[in-house]
């Protein structure tokens, strides 16, 4: 069985094996550099999936050229309307070729340097992080608030739709009330 992997490049995915050639989307680099790959999966004796094993994948190649696709021609229409639109374009890619598909047995070189500058950083952040600590619990503060708004927000339901009662029943009350008034005028 084939040593392969199945490497993203422009939102596309892609099997190759060493000493493939492949158009992609144009890419940045210059002809003649080499460039990294990302691996999304790799085969060899096993099958490697997981982001860490995918890490030691290296996937690398060479940039041929940079050339133009076939002319893609759009043309639109509606009948009986006079509408006609004519487009077109052509698209920019790079041919890769690769080099170079294994397994490595450790991590690449260039991740343990960044790791221990890494390590520095958090030293370095565990002061802002216990600033940053009341900051999260903020957030799960507001989070109640919604909470209680919707109480709030319930409650006043339930107070005017007691008010609303209460209110329909003094409407009764204020005529019995005008009723008094007539009588008090023929005592004065």
């Amino acid at each position: 069985m084939n040593t392969y992997a199945v490497i993203e490049t422009g939102g596309k995915q892609y099997r190759v094996e060493k000493g493939t050639s492949l158009l992609v989307d144009r890419l940045g680099a210059k002809e003649g550099e080499k460039v990294a790959l990302r691996a999304v999966m790799f085969r060899d004796k096993e099958v490697v999936l997981g982001a860490k094993d995918l890490e030691k994948v290296k996937v690398e190649a060479t940039v041929a050229e940079h050339l133009r696709g076939p002319k893609v021609k759009v043309f639109k229409y509606k009948p009986k309307k006079g509408y006609r639109r004519r487009a077109g374009h052509r698209s920019e890619l790079t041919k890769l070729e690769v080099t170079e598909v294994k397994l490595l047995s450790g991590k690449p070189a260039a991740k343990k340097e960044e790791k221990p500058a890494a390590a520095e950083k958090p030293a370095a952040a565990k002061k802002p992080a216990a600033a940053k600590k009341p900051a999260a619990k903020k957030p799960a503060a507001k989070a109640k608030k919604p909470a209680a708004k919707k109480a709030a927000t319930k409650a006043a339901k339930k107070t005017t739709a007691a008010k609303k009662p209460a209110a329909k029943a003094k409407k009764p009350a204020a005529k019995s009330a005008s009723k008094a008034k007539p009588a008090a005028k023929k005592d004065d």
